[in-house]
């Protein structure tokens, strides 16, 4: 199958492109800028995508290029995993600004894909959404980024069951592993890299960190299903569901042994209370139809840091 994949210069969309090769998907990621734009552990990325896709680089998605590439190839599936993210946290996030980006020429994209074979759309939608997983009433978006996510998910919606298209919604949660951001994981393996003592200041909420390869697996499996049985779905995989007090000691566990480190934590007293208390994904994943080695997934983050 032959799919276009939007994002995939992003964290879980570079592990999204690597499980689509495994699973024998012939890729094309459409790059938002210029290759030299691409720096530090995004230019990591960039490369690796280099070994298992077809790069167009300046391609944003809903612009000239990207309509001239859907034009001129066949494509099986789309998958869009790009969107405006920016500072995600912030309460002046450009909610109309992100919406416009995510969905722009969408109607049009899929008029022109449907006349060249396209079976399905999936959209990556994200734990910070409102009405999305399980957690504490009200359910509401985390963040103006989480609202413009949710409206970006309701416009594609509506164009696929206008047009009669299969629609996938891949929500994910909270990924952590090789080739991340300076996040939370990061954090804690550079202070423990240096001998120090790793704070977490919100260990009371719950909430569901999941390996970013046994995400991108259930991923790739997701698109590969939903294609083959033409129907549209849902799907929110869950990984770990503990409390962040919780993650932070079996990560630190984890590392231990093989990093020979002595990972201290220290959890401190939460007071920001500015997130919903509980937010998680509620779909298990069937591991052992994946293939997924636990800990070898653990063996690949130690290795990723010791480099």
């Amino acid at each position: 199958m032959r799919a276009l994949l939007t994002g995939a210069s992003s964290f879980s969309g570079c592990w999204f492109a690597t499980k689509l090769h495994a699973a024998q998907f012939s890729i094309v990621t459409p790059l938002r800028g210029a290759l030299s734009a691409y720096t530090g552990v995004r230019a990591e990325r960039v490369n690796k995508l280099g070994e298992v896709a077809e790069i167009v680089a300046n391609c944003p998605f809903g612009g000239a290029c990207f309509l001239n590439l859907i034009e001129n190839n066949n494509f099986d599936v789309l998958c869009h995993h790009a969107a405006r993210v920016g500072d995600y946290r912030s309460l002046n996030f450009d909610v109309p600004g992100a919406l416009a980006e995510n969905t722009c020429n969408f109607q049009a994209i899929l008029e022109r894909m449907l006349g060249k074979g396209l079976k399905a759309v999936i959209y990556t939608g994200t734990i910070f959404e409102a009405n999305e997983g399980a957690g504490n009433a009200p359910m509401r978006a985390f963040s103006p980024y989480g609202l413009s996510k949710g409206l970006t998910a309701q416009v594609m919606h509506y164009w696929c069951t206008h047009y009669e298209v299969p629609f996938g919604k891949f929500v994910i949660s909270n990924p952590f592993g090789p080739l991340e951001e300076a996040r939370f994981c990061a954090y804690l393996m550079r202070m423990w890299q240096t001998g120090q003592v790793a704070e977490v200041r919100t260990p009371t909420y719950l909430r569901d960190n999941i390996h970013v390869d046994l995400l991108a697996l259930a991923y790739a499996d997701f698109v590969k299903r939903t294609v083959e049985q033409g129907r549209s779905a849902h799907f929110g995989p869950m990984g770990y569901v503990e409390t962040q007090g919780a993650f932070s000691e079996r990560y630190a566990q984890a590392m231990r042994p093989r990093l020979g480190l002595d990972c201290k934590l220290k959890l401190l007293q939460q007071t920001d209370f500015s997130e919903p208390l509980v937010r998680i994904n509620s779909h298990a994943i069937d591991i052992r139809a994946l293939a997924w080695s636990e800990s070898g997934a653990w063996d690949g983050i130690a290795d990723y840091y010791s480099r």
